[in-house]
């Protein structure tokens, strides 16, 4: 108990820094709203965060969802870059976890199972024979605590869940904060703090669905990816990692010069789907990926302290999801890159350590930066 009440300070401190605010910090606004109500009758909000030259950002509590971002093109012209629905009643199905953070364990764990100290744990099995994204219900679908946030480098929302010993099979209660900060600069900051009182795998993720030109404008195979990666992981038919750290070199998993996403796609069965091992390698704040649209002109570079970064093209859409004002959601109509720890890193000891014991600290860090050329 005591390690959990140390997390919430932690949270605490973290959410509600405001000493020194800039001028340009005190222009943003932040308001809060109704969003819904849950089948129970608990009230879902959304607060949404806006900069001076129209960007904005909606979060809501519900599954600690980015709702919509809104950036500028090149003449100015603002459109929403991320897929997802125009209500509530989407987002309680949210199969392909539109905006979503995800946990306890972004990802797939290979037979929804893993051995920790000696002990084997038993997971929610959703996806297959495996456990993807935290499980039935994961960090997705439970309704969060938010509060606003005003710090020197912008404006935010702030995000407290626990979650408790034995949810979806993990062990241990795990604090949670997950903090989003907008900064004057078109930047979206991500900061994930955990704590907990049993050792246990925490992985946390974010899951937007990208696409540069405006969500449901078109596909996303003419955007031009680079990413900071020399190795992937390969996976089998499950998407369960083989082990194997793959250089990409000579392969159309190979972004580490500006390519287009649709360039090899029809090379790679199914599509993109993969994890890519970081040169960075994790700890440090770093690029880890940039994508650039012609179109519009927008650009977006992912900075993160992860070790890994999913790469994913939206192989399920296939229009039956019907996203904001109607429009469906076709094949490759978005793409996700998802900063994290390895796939089924509890079961692969080689992979970088994804447990937690008490008195230790999960901090994880990704921005998503906007411009426009």
């Amino acid at each position: 108990m005591r390690q959990m009440i140390s997390g919430l300070l932690i949270g605490l401190l973290v959410c509600c820094f405001s000493a020194g605010c800039s001028k340009e910090a005190e222009k943003m606004k932040i308001k809060k709203e109704k969003f819904g109500r849950l089948p129970d009758g608990r009230v879902v909000e959304s607060f949404v965060l806006s900069l001076a030259d129209g960007t904005r950002a909606r979060i809501m509590t519900y599954g600690a969802i980015l709702i919509s971002l809104e950036v500028p093109d090149r003449d100015g012209q603002l459109d929403d870059v991320v897929l997802g629905y125009d209500d509530l009643t989407g987002y309680l199905k949210n199969e392909p976890y539109f905006g979503a953070t995800v946990g306890r364990y972004a990802n797939r764990i290979a037979a929804g199972r893993f051995v920790l100290d000696g002990v084997e744990f038993r997971l929610a099995r959703n996806n297959g024979p495996n456990h993807l994204h935290g499980g039935v219900k994961g960090f997705n679908k439970v309704l969060w605590d938010g509060e606003a946030v005003r710090t020197r480098d912008g404006i935010g929302v702030c995000l407290h869940y626990v979650s408790r010993d034995g949810e979806e099979g993990y062990p241990g209660n795990l604090t949670c904060t997950v903090t989003y900060l907008l900064s004057e600069n078109r930047e979206l900051r991500i900061d994930y703090h955990a704590v907990t009182d049993r050792p246990t795998p925490v992985n946390l993720s974010h899951h937007s669905y990208f696409n540069l030109a405006g969500e449901g404008a078109r596909d996303i195979l003419c955007h031009v990816l680079f990413m900071d990666a020399d190795r992937y992981t390969p996976v089998d038919d499950g998407l369960i990692p083989t082990g194997e750290l793959k250089p990409v070199a000579g392969t159309p998993f190979d972004f580490t010069v500006p390519t287009a996403i649709g360039d090899r796609i029809d090379q790679v069965d199914g599509g993109y789907d993969h994890n890519y091992v970081l040169n960075a390698g994790g700890g440090d704040l770093a690029v880890a990926a940039r994508v650039a649209e012609s179109s519009s002109g927008r650009v977006l570079e992912v900075k993160t302290t992860e070790p890994g970064m999913q790469f994913y093209t939206g192989n399920f859409l296939d229009g039956s999801e019907l996203g904001k004002r109607g429009k469906p959601y076709m094949k490759h109509y978005g793409f996700c890159l998802e900063t994290q720890h390895f796939p089924d890193s509890p079961n692969r000891p080689a992979f970088p350590s994804v447990i937690l014991r008490p008195g230790e600290t999960y901090h994880h860090t990704t921005i998503y930066a906007f411009s426009a050329r």
